[in-house]
This record gives C-alpha cells, sequence and structure tokens, in this order.
C-alpha cells in the first residue's frame, strides 16, 4: 500500500459493520496509514474477524442513550493520542445521530455533519417528497397512511394497484425492531386483498410508524438509477457517480438492495441532484435512489440517504474513492471550482456475475456485462484479496451462496 504522508494521523472512524462500512474500510486503506475503527451495535459477517480494521461492538450504540457519549468518549481519547479522527455513518440511524448531536462532537473529528434543521427536512420519505415538490424534482405518486390511536391502519388502499408498500424508514429503529409474519423491506402489492392482508399482520405489529404507499412504476430492475454524492465542507457538491442496477435482491430482509450494478454518465440528472443539494447547503455524503419512469420519459426519485450507499464500492469499481474525496476535503482542503462526475463503465456485483446473467431479462444488459468482464473484471464490496482471514473468508462464502440460493426461491418478473 501507498500511503500519503499528509494522511498519516488520520483515524477512519466508521459507524457500522455491514458490506457499507466493509466497503468504507476498503478504500480508507488505500491512503490512510492507520486502520479503521469500526463502531457497531451488531457485528455483521463482512467485517467479522476481517484483518484490515479494528472492529469495536458497543451495547446499544446505536440508541440516543448511549450514541453520543460512547461516540463523544473515543474521538476525545483518539484526539489526545495525536491522531485525527474522520467520521462516516453507514446507516440511515447513525447518520441521524451524528447530525442531532453535532453539536456533542464539535472540535472532536475533522469533518462536519449536516445540521439537524437540514436533515429533518428529508428524514423520512413523506418529507423528502414535501422537499421535491418544493424544489421541482419527480418523485412517483404517494399517500403516506398513519396508523390510529390502537396502532391499527387503514383497511382500505389510498391509491389503485399495483403498489409499492414501504416504511417512512425501513432502516430506521422502530421498523428494524418490528416484528410480523412477512415482514420485508418493500412490499409489492398487486390487488386490494394483498393490500388488506398487509395491513392486517402489520396492525399492532411494534412499529407504530407512517407506510408510504406508492403507485408501481412499471419496469424491472434495470430501470433503477443509484446516485452517490459528496459535498464539501462549503456546501457545494465535489464528486458524483451514477450508477444503473441491473439485478436486485429478492429476499424478504434485503429485497430491493442492489447486487450488480454498471456504473454509469448522466450529465443531466448529476445536473439536477447538484442543484438540489448545492441549494441546501447540503454537507458530506448522499445517495440516491431513483427509477426511469418510461411513460413520463423522466427519472422519479424515490429517497435521499445521507451517507453513502450500501452499494457503493461501485463507484471504487469505476475508479474513484469516495473516501479519499471526503479525506481531499476536510484533510487536504483542496478546492475545487466543479465536481468530478465519474464517466468510468465498470461492474460491480455481490453474486457471481454468472448468476447475474441469469436473472437480467434484457438480453443487450447481459452482453454488454459480458463484454465489460472480458474488458475489465467485475468487482465486488466483500470478496477481498488482501483480507485472507479464514474465518471471514468463509462466512462470506456461505452468505454469497445464500444469496445465491435466494434467486431461485424468491425471484419474480417485476415485468410480468
Amino acid at each position: 500500500m501507498k500511503y500519503n504522508g499528509l494522511y498519516d494521523s488520520v483515524l477512519p472512524v466508521i459507524l457500522g459493520s455491514d458490506e457499507n462500512a466493509y466497503g468504507c474500510a476498503r478504500q480508507f486503506r488505500e491512503f490512510c496509514r492507520q486502520k479503521p475503527l469500526l463502531l457497531c451495535s451488531l457485528r455483521y459477517y463482512p467485517t467479522r474477524d476481517s484483518r484490515i480494521l479494528d472492529l469495536e461492538k458497543i451495547p446499544d450504540f446505536d440508541s440516543e442513550d448511549v450514541f453520543p457519549v460512547a461516540l463523544a468518549g473515543i474521538l476525545k481519547k483518539k484526539k489526545s493520542e495525536g491522531f485525527i479522527p474522520v467520521v462516516v455513518p453507514c446507516s440511515d440511524g447513525y447518520a441521524r445521530l451524528l447530525s442531532k448531536y453535532a453539536s456533542v462532537f464539535n472540535g472532536l473529528a475533522a469533518n462536519r455533519f449536516t445540521s439537524y434543521s437540514h436533515f429533518s427536512t428529508f428524514e423520512t420519505k413523506d418529507r423528502f417528497y414535501a422537499l421535491c415538490d418544493e424544489k421541482g424534482l419527480d418523485y412517483p405518486k404517494t399517500s403516506v397512511v398513519s396508523p390510529d390511536e390502537t396502532g391499527k391502519y387503514p383497511e382500505a388502499p389510498p391509491l389503485t394497484p399495483p403498489l409499492v408498500v414501504k416504511p417512512e424508514n425501513s432502516n430506521g429503529y422502530e421498523y428494524c425492531h418490528a416484528d410480523f409474519a412477512g415482514k420485508k423491506k418493500v412490499f409489492f402489492i398487486n390487488t386490494d386483498k394483498e393490500y388488506r392482508d398487509l395491513i392486517s399482520v402489520m396492525s399492532g405489529s411494534g412499529y407504530g410508524g407512517k407506510l408510504i404507499v406508492q403507485e408501481f412504476i412499471p419496469g424491472g430492475d434495470d430501470a433503477m438509477r443509484v446516485l452517490n454524492c459528496y459535498s464539501g465542507s462549503d456546501g457545494k457538491v465535489r464528486f458524483m457517480s451514477l450508477g444503473q442496477p441491473v439485478l436486485e435482491e429478492y429476499s424478504p430482509a434485503t429485497i430491493g438492495n442492489y447486487a450488480t450494478i454498471i456504473s454509469r454518465y448522466d450529465p443531466v440528472i448529476c445536473g439536477r441532484i447538484r442543484d438540489f443539494l448545492d441549494g441546501l447547503g447540503y454537507v458530506g455524503f448522499s445517495n440516491f435512489d431513483m427509477k426511469y419512469d418510461a411513460v413520463r420519459k423522466k427519472y422519479m426519485l424515490f429517497e435521499i440517504n445521507p451517507r453513502p450507499g450500501r452499494s457503493s464500492y461501485y463507484v471504487r469499481a469505476a475508479g474513484h474513492n469516495l473516501m479519499k474525496e471526503l479525506c481531499d476535503d476536510v484533510i487536504a482542503h483542496e478546492e475545487r471550482s466543479e465536481p468530478v462526475i465519474s464517466r468510468n463503465e465498470t461492474i460491480w456485483t455481490e453474486i457471481p456475475v454468472g448468476v447475474a446473467i441469469k436473472y437480467i431479462g434484457n438480453e443487450n444488459l447481459r452482453d454488454e456485462i459480458k463484454r465489460i468482464r472480458r474488458k475489465r473484471g467485475a468487482v465486488s464490496t466483500v470478496f477481498n484479496g488482501k483480507d485472507p482471514g479464514l474465518k471471514r473468508n468463509f462466512r462470506v462464502l456461505r452468505h454469497c451462496a445464500a444469496l445465491t440460493r435466494s434467486y431461485k426461491k424468491y425471484w419474480f418478473d417485476k415485468n410480468a
């Protein structure tokens, strides 16, 4: 590894332990001498027994009672030891806590975080859509459904199926801790009866938050787009990278997560999102999910995540390093008048390419993936030849095998 002396004292502090956290750690290891420190409440397979990072489990670290005190204590200790901490959240919950308690961490980390006044305007999907209305961005026809005082939701669907139904924050604390039969991250509803059945099991499940009910935008996985951005300390976008998911995951707990992405270039959508972020004075990482509506001929935004996306390692596959964008801004203080927009065409995948090709319905995309793989290969977040621990690699292989098997059981044609 080649290290820039400028970053010798930088200590990456990553909040989380999933694929996203591991991808961030990999990127830091390319230019930072210090091992990233990962803080989490649960240890997930990508980071357990890894040799490229230090992992510390803190009970209830994702709770408001523990998070601010625990993180501030660690940052103070590391700073007193001569390190320069930079903090990266890898979940919406950690991003929210960082923003809400930003004043607690003043002077303890080199980077600053989006103010809670800004954060609260897009913290949930209904608030984000209100912001889209204000800024002139398109999103699917949407209705927000709330439970009554007994925890029951209205049984009649507010829109005509087919529909997509999801909690206002599928990664939020309340939904993650809710328990009901058939729980999924996202629900695809084709009939009124399917909607009533879903409402029946969710009422009284322990989840008392809002439900986002949306029209289903026609198109398969390949109609989706994902955009990862970094906005500098001056509130201006410094970097953008667009990807086209060509296959998603289908198991109930992870449905909608991206499994295979081709990096793309589209200056029009990048320009619109840049204007949106710059207008907010947004600071830090952001991740947008959207879908192309072939009927309306426009991109429909689903959400903004105030962090690197779970699949953001596709950016590294395209030759860019999101974590270095952060450090070039807050450590090197490099000035940039215009954002860098990724143009490289590459493949990122969390499953074997052959499996992806089998379940991708578009023949032209299958041929394109074969061509790109022959020319440049494919990149994965979790498969890392520079992290040779046997225990970790066994878990990674086992997870990949389970993910591959899930397509036989759960895959369905969204174009049908």
